[in-house]
């Protein structure tokens, strides 16, 4: 198979099955996608169509029924272990979930440090870095604080900084602001935003709420476990002009 360097991930032919009691519940039906180096990609869809599956499948967590998937061009499944494709997604991908999970007992810049310890940095470094991203994020002031004395929108800026510190060139993310308020939405958005302009790293993120797909480049449709459309800048327009009141506004 030839490695296309501009594209950080690809998914052919992809179906995924649930056996659940007697039942196969087919979760992803025959999927076709291509994310590009440097792109903001937004699959968007109601709850229940696939989404999280499919952002399991790409970080390596879910082994698909059928079809392969490569990541920075590697095959994940085909030829990689559990074992080799979590060291691979430590080094290579970060996340950011809708609810962040922290080590009660650290403050916010050692939470943050954490993911360099499992890749066996010295303290200094991991502090250092911590510490770079915490100002990245705007969150530097916050560092001594407990995760839980701050607010949603705050924990999810730590969150990001946390998924940032290994520098990994994919970052995704699974309904980021769907525990936040209109404004601390906005504002993490905003922080994604000139994150990927500024880098060339590859962003991925899953939602239900379509007034984010106005940060996309690329804008992903899924329903019922399919891609049901990928839509071009002219479309995403029209689809934003016709959205229903915003929250907050």
């Amino acid at each position: 198979m030839n490695i296309d360097k501009e594209i950080a991930i690809q998914i052919v032919n992809l179906n995924k099955v649930f056996h659940v009691g007697i039942q196969d519940v087919q979760v992803l039906k025959n999927i076709n996608l291509q994310i590009r180096v440097g792109d903001f990609a937004v699959i968007f869809g109601p709850s229940g169509c696939g989404k999280s599956t499919l952002l399991h499948v790409i970080l390596g967590l879910e082994e698909p029924t059928e079809g392969y998937v490569t990541v920075l061009g590697k095959d994940l499944y085909r030829r990689w272990n559990e074992d080799e494709r979590a060291n691979f997604r430590k080094q290579n991908m970060g996340m950011v979930y809708q609810q962040p999970r922290w080590i009660r007992a650290l403050n916010v810049i050692k939470n943050v440090a954490f993911p360099l310890s499992l890749l066996g940095e010295s303290k200094t470094i991991r502090l250092t870095k911590a510490k770079e991203m915490l100002r990245l994020v705007g969150m530097m002031q916050w560092a001594k604080y407990l995760p839980s004395e701050l607010s949603s929108g705050q924990q999810q800026k730590v969150a990001l900084a946390r998924a940032l510190i290994t520098n990994p060139d994919i970052l995704i993310t699974d309904e980021p602001t769907g525990n936040l308020d209109y404004r601390s939405g906005q504002e993490l958005m905003q922080v994604l935003d000139n994150l990927n302009k500024k880098t060339n790293k590859t962003f991925l993120m899953v939602t239900h709420d379509l007034e984010y797909i106005k940060f996309a480049k690329t804008t992903i449709e899924m329903f019922d476990g399919q891609l049901k459309r990928i839509y071009n800048e002219k479309d995403k327009q029209l689809l934003l002009a016709n959205l229903p009141s915003k929250r907050g506004q």
